[in-house]
Parts: C-alpha cells; structure tokens; sequence
C-alpha cells in the first residue's frame, strides 16, 4: 500500500460543516469522479450514475431533500450516487460489445473456451439472474438455487432483494473510491444517508426504478466540522484469522 493511500485514508473525514470561503475545483471533482468508475462492481455490471451537482440552486434544494443537516447546507458541490439496476440489458449489450470487440468476428468453433464462457455469462447467465416479473422468477430461481445447494455450493442470491443489494454494494465500493480520491486531492466530503430519496429522485429527474444511493458532499473542512476524534471499535474485537 502506497504512502499517499494510507495518508487519504488517515485524512479522510466526515466533515459536516466546510468552510464557506474555499472553492473547490469542479474539474478535480470530475477526475475523482471518473476514478470512482473503476472501482470493483459485480459482473462489471457497472449499474451506478454519478451526478455531479455544481449548481448553486439545485444545491440549496438538495440540501432541503438532504434535511438541511449541515454537511449539506455548507457544502459547495454535492454527488449524487444513484444505482441504476433497470439498466441491466443495456450494460449487458456494452459488455458482449466489449468482448467482440477484444475476441474480434470469429466462428463460434474459433472462440477459446475462456473466450465462449465470457460471452455465454454475459449472453445467457445475467439474463437469467438480472431477469424478474414482479419477484416471482426471482423466488423461482431462489427455491432452485436452495435445491442445487443441497448437493453442492451455488450461487443463491438470486431474489430481486438479493439483487438490489449486489448493485448497491458495487455503488458503495465506488462511493469509497471517490472519497479516498477526494482526499488525495486534500478535499473533503460526508457520505449522507439521512436523505429524502423521493425528492432527490424528482429533483433530479431520476426514474422511479432508480434508487439513491447516498449523497456525497464536498468542500474544505472548518475545524468544527469535525465532531471530535475518529473512533472505532478495538481492531481486536472485529478481526479474526483463521
């Protein structure tokens, strides 16, 4: 591990008040941003959005859906990290397209058998996990998953729940990345989750089958807006080896 990452994440805070008279740059937090998309995500599914709020009034209504805790309210820019997993035939159809384009036209005879396998898992497999009608197939696949489990380890997170969460896991890992990168760059944020989520949703013009997230709000930190020291609970009580 690199000296710059310990010292992000060393100075990495959840700062909840910034100091009113410090810019930030909006392009560094784009290019923190664009590194928050290489983060880890299921299946390279990639089913997140990221808006980047720079406009002073859709700031000061976000801060109103954010509950006007302080972390909102003083910010200077905010991003809103959204899962998108209604777009999972989309992302599916760039990562074939990714594929062919590496493994080129060929005859299906031609393809490897890692090659075969990478475009069967996209082409058959997450449409079959990604599929649903009103929870139903997802509990089908479920009892499935349970059955086969029986005789041998599987996969069985396979209910619409379990999906909602495998996306927003993928979205989490990105949050943390974008974060980290903040603090690199010596910016500060808070990751909310005491949101309205509907509001935000309408403000930002989002479809009903999107979900929030969190919300993430930047700027420089006032040393008040540090709540006292970081605690965490002795390393000893949540770690084991075995």
């Amino acid at each position: 591990m690199g000296k710059n990452l310990i010292e992000a994440i060393n100075y990495r805070r959840s700062v909840r008040v910034y100091d009113s008279q410090k810019e930030i740059d909006s392009e560094i937090v784009k290019k923190c941003i664009q590194q928050a998309t290489l983060a880890p995500t299921s299946s390279n599914m990639q089913l997140w959005e990221f808006h980047h709020i720079t406009s002073k009034d859709i700031l000061k209504k976000l801060a109103i859906a954010c509950l006007n805790q302080n972390a909102a309210t003083t910010a200077k820019q905010m991003v809103v990290i959204v899962v998108r997993k209604d777009l999972w035939k989309q992302r599916i159809k760039a990562n074939l397209n990714n594929l062919n384009a590496i493994y080129g036209e060929k005859n299906k005879s031609e393809y490897s058998s890692r090659e075969k396998f990478a475009k069967n898992y996209y082409s058959k497999l997450m449409p079959i996990i990604y599929s649903d009608f009103l929870g139903i197939f997802g509990y089908l696949k479920f009892a499935f998953s349970w059955l086969t489990g029986l005789f041998k380890p599987t996969y069985r997170q396979l209910r619409n729940s379990d999906m909602r969460i495998v996306a927003h896991k993928s979205a989490g890992l990105a949050a943390q990345t974008f974060m980290l990168s903040m603090a690199a760059e010596k910016y500060d944020t808070c990751p909310m989750e005491g949101i309205d989520s509907l509001r935000i949703k309408k403000l930002l013009k989002l479809p009903l089958s999107s979900e929030i997230n969190m919300v993430i709000s930047c700027g420089i930190r006032k040393p008040e807006g540090i709540y006292g020291e970081r605690f965490r609970i002795p390393f000893e009580k949540v770690y084991q080896q075995w």
